[in-house]
């Protein structure tokens, strides 16, 4: 989707949203059945951003653009309440690389000369100290400014990830030792102990290759999980499934067996590409992303429905506004993460990495800022993350039984225009306590007030919706029952529809099913 105009109160809306997500001010977290939840039982839903930190250099990326306490101030600002900070195997298993290697040495030896300078005038005070240290400094400023941190080994080898044939794809691979795995991930563990706001430790990113199995996932994933816990209690236990993180289906029959309880996560991955290059191009998008749906929960969505927490850890799309399937492919996974309100990270902060795949300065078409890491780098795709963003059912939390209507093409929930126009409809902030209900009959309507309001049919294509005493029933069709459709004033069949400027009407439904070519978001509502 391509950038928009900001507008101030969605700024504000955004900025007082993230200091109210639930913060894990009193650790360590657990798990209660699917929820993450703090000492006092009620629940921290994970909203996080990767920020990667494994790639050649050694250093989290962006410290060469910005402050790093300026970094984790507007990750917060942004909505977010948590990072998934990613760091190479060698870090904890090569002391050389980690003790007796400096910010400016490692730099200095992929003539990041400029990126050398960058950091010498945003953060000097960690050129001249070991990476270790410099990792640590970037958790402790996140720590500062109330931003959970989640440890991800993502990889052995310092460099940018992933495909089949790389040398550390699966236990075994020649840069793959399980045993060094399970002591780097014992000494990483040990290392933030007593540090509060790393709350969980992701054992592996993308297990795959040649040599995987689910046997040898159970064989050393379930001894990467003890090594962790046994090193700190503290930290949740993360662990990825294979494929690339895209199948956990064979833990349905047969779970982990663990000594410890009430710390365990499961995480999923989730792109365009997930569900096979041209597929979302080629497929009525309606018919696509039902079966995805189904996919999902056959991959990994069961584990929500048998009391495990999954962790959507990676997902997202190209942030420029051309990638047709990344967009497609937005509206369906925003639609089922907002059902499940699952918890989640998004891929990525990055405006520019350092040094990736032989180059320097390659921006991240993905990243959440631009490539200065001061300003975001598309409002409208922020604005579409933030209904996500804070919890809507769980322990400890409100629960009025009100239903939203969420319109994942624009993040934003239909809702009355006004207070002087109560009748009107268009599309506004999820935050805004409007209290729809369904009715198993089709009626959709506010409750509260002297007076039923419910959504009218007295209307013609092409005009307003609008809420009135006279309801008309509504049924959500198509495969993905994500369009809300009725019988207008001529007795056609219609659907609610969103122009441009966020007004709601009755349209013609379209997209229904069959053609590829149509594309039928802006008629996406789902109710939750």
């Amino acid at each position: 989707m391509a950038n928009a105009v900001f507008p101030l109160d969605l700024f504000l809306f955004l900025l007082f949203s993230s200091i109210s997500l639930t913060l894990a001010t009193n650790y360590p977290l657990s798990t209660k059945s699917r929820w993450i939840v703090n000492e006092s039982g009620h629940r921290v839903k994970l909203a996080c951003a990767n920020w990667p930190s494994h790639l050649q250099p050694v250093v989290a990326e962006g410290l060469s653009s910005q402050p790093m306490d300026s970094i984790s101030k507007k990750i917060r600002e942004m909505g977010f309440n948590c990072v998934r900070l990613t760091w190479p195997l060698e870090l904890m298993i090569n002391d050389t690389l980690a003790y007796n290697v400096t910010v400016k040495q490692s730099f200095e030896r992929y003539g990041l000369d400029h990126e050398l300078q960058g950091i010498h005038n945003h953060n000097p005070s960690i050129v001249n100290i070991p990476l270790i240290n410099a990792f640590q400094a970037v958790v402790h400023s996140l720590g500062r400014n109330d931003v959970m941190v989640i440890l991800d080994n993502h990889k052995t080898v310092p460099g940018w990830c992933c495909s089949n044939g790389d040398p550390d794809a699966f236990f075994g691979d020649p840069k793959f030792d399980p045993d060094l795995w399970m002591l780097g991930l014992k000494k990483m563990a040990t290392i933030f102990m007593n540090v509060n706001n790393v709350v969980g430790m992701s054992l592996r990113n993308e297990l795959r290759g040649h040599n995987h199995t689910a046997k040898d996932w159970y064989t050393y994933m379930q001894k990467g999980a003890e090594a962790v816990h046994t090193s700190n209690p503290n930290v949740l236990v993360i662990l990825s499934g294979l494929e690339f993180d895209a199948d956990l289906t064979f833990l349905k029959d047969r779970p982990v067996n663990l000594s410890f309880k009430k710390k365990l996560v499961l995480e999923l991955h989730w792109y365009a590409f997930t569900d096979g290059t041209g597929q979302w191009k080629s497929h009525n998008v309606n018919d696509f992303c039902s079966q995805i749906f189904a996919k999902e929960r056959r991959t990994g969505g069961f584990l929500l429905e048998q009391g495990l927490p999954l962790f959507l850890s990676e997902f997202g799309t190209d942030q420029r506004g051309g990638d047709f399937e990344g967009n497609r492919y937005m509206s369906c996974m925003l639609a089922w993460a907002a059902e499940k309100d699952i918890d989640w990270a998004v891929w990525a902060l990055t405006g520019v990495y350092y040094f990736r795949e032989g180059k320097r300065g390659v921006v991240e078409a993905y990243g959440m800022l631009d490539a200065n890491w001061h300003n975001v780098h598309n409002y409208t795709y922020l604005q579409r993350l933030s209904v996500i963003q804070p919890p809507h059912k769980g322990p400890g939390i409100k629960h009025n039984h009100h239903k939203k209507l969420f319109h994942p093409l624009t993040g934003l929930c239909l809702v009355r225009k006004s207070p002087c126009h109560e009748s009107e409809l268009t599309l506004g902030p999820c935050t805004k306590d409007e209290p729809w209900s369904y009715s198993h009959g089709g009626t959709l309507e506010i409750k509260g007030g002297t007076q039923r309001s419910c959504l009218e049919g007295e209307t013609m294509v092409g005009k307003s919706v609008k809420l009135g005493t006279r309801c008309t029933k509504v049924k959500r069709i198509s495969a993905t029952k994500m369009h809300l459709s009725f019988k207008s004033k001529d007795g056609s069949l219609v659907c609610l529809d969103v122009d441009s400027d966020n007004n709601v009407f009755a349209n013609r439904c379209k997209c229904l099913t069959g053609d590829s070519s149509c594309e039928p978001a802006s008629q996406w509502f789902k109710i939750f």
